[in-house]
């Protein structure tokens, strides 16, 4: 690391270590911020994009149903941005079952552990749980379990140095404070997390850095500090359910998102990435708002047409289904729905026939149905190749 490109000593200072090599040493979380008037602006248009989200959401007929499209998406994004290649199709078809090969395979178990690791984390904030070390560690144990970081040591803080940028610590672009000073930086950010005196968004933007610039763990730091932001949206009741995520935004800016991590520590000035931040608070809040509204009507619509044509419970019921898992097998249909696989098989066919959904194995035996129109409503404006409905 070259200590001449940290400028600045406001976020902290760059020092060699006992082991001898240059780290970063982060200043403690600041407390209180002067925003300038744009930023001022950025907020209030970003608090606005997710009132008005958080109010759609507290308007759905059954909002866990369509938690799944929401939390998938954002899994495939995230772990995107760290190298993974699968897409949401994919990730769905694991899930019910089609276990791909080699590479493939481990993709979508690291994407299926992102999920897991949300949904702990949403259900700890559910149950009033504060974001805690013990949750992170938690998240990060399922994140990497079984998967190409579990020799990584999952759900345990680092005692070793890590790096990010170049092969070595002499070469690298950043590196993060030694162990001991972690763990001190760690509780106090976790300290600012329990604290309620900055604008909430602002404390999540200042919050992802800080994470960032501690990297407790040897692997997995920014899925957990993306998934940070969900989980405190949730436990703070910005939002009734989590229907917001920047991975998006995040793996459409990729370069200036990592960019703007490492010139705050640099420079010192957090105005930009905060700036960055909210932008991209305001986008994906407004595009969550209509991928939701989407969703509703085309589920309002699709139930109406069922019950006026008389059809069974289970189908109703397998419809409305598909707009949190649009992937489906028989045996997750009688499962879900707690039926006879005969009636299970019945439901499915009665949506192929109408065109609801479409066998994707061609096999005669574990078949796999997949609902595109549906698909098209959650991901129709995503760009994420190979995922049926993308445009």
């Amino acid at each position: 690391m070259q200590p001449d490109a940290f400028t600045s000593d406001e976020r902290g200072s760059v020092r060699r270590t006992l082991e001898g090599y240059w780290a970063f040493f982060p200043n403690p979380v600041p407390r209180r911020l002067d925003l300038s008037p744009d930023t001022v602006g950025l907020l209030d248009e970003a608090t606005g994009a997710v009132h008005r989200l958080g109010g759609v959401g507290r308007l759905l007929p059954n909002p866990h149903l369509l938690m799944g499209p929401h939390l998938r998406l954002e899994a495939v994004l995230s772990s995107r941005i760290e190298g993974t290649k699968t897409n949401v199709s994919q990730l769905l078809r694991f899930e019910a079952g089609q276990v791909p090969g080699g590479e493939e395979s481990d993709d979508a178990r690291e994407v299926g552990n992102y999920v897991a690791a949300m949904e702990h984390g949403l259900q700890r904030a559910a149950e009033g749980f504060p974001v805690s070390i013990r949750l992170l560690r938690d998240m990060h144990e399922l994140l990497l379990s079984g998967v190409r970081g579990q020799h990584r040591r999952p759900g345990d803080l680092r005692e070793s140095p890590v790096w990010i940028g170049g092969v070595t610590l002499e070469d690298a672009a950043f590196v993060p404070p030694p162990p001991d000073v972690m763990v001190e930086a760690l509780t106090d950010l976790e300290r600012f997390l329990h604290e309620k005196d900055m604008p909430l968004l602002v404390q999540l933007a200042v919050a992802h850095y800080q994470f960032e610039a501690i990297h407790p763990f040897l692997d997995g730091n920014g899925r957990i500090g993306r998934l940070l932001i969900p989980v405190m949206l949730v436990l703070r009741g910005a939002l009734s359910q989590p229907l917001l995520y920047l991975s998006a935004y995040f793996e459409q800016y990729r370069s200036q998102y990592y960019d703007l991590l490492l010139a705050t520590s640099q420079k010192g000035d957090l105005t930009p990435w905060i700036d960055f931040f909210l932008r991209g608070v305001r986008q994906q809040a407004r595009d969550a708002e209509e991928r939701t509204v989407r969703l509703v009507e085309l589920q309002i619509d699709l139930r109406s047409q069922l019950l006026d044509e008389g059809r069974p419970n289970s189908v109703v019921q397998l419809a409305e289904h598909l707009f949190s898992i649009p992937i489906v097998t028989a045996a997750r249909v009688e499962q879900l729905l707690g039926i006879t696989r005969p009636t299970a098989q019945a439901a499915i066919d009665t949506l192929v026939e109408r065109g609801e959904l479409a066998e994707v194995t061609g096999r005669e035996r574990n078949r796999i149905y997949e609902a595109s129109r549906i698909f098209e409503a959650v991901y129709g404006n995503v760009e994420i190749p190979g995922t049926p409905g993308t445009k």
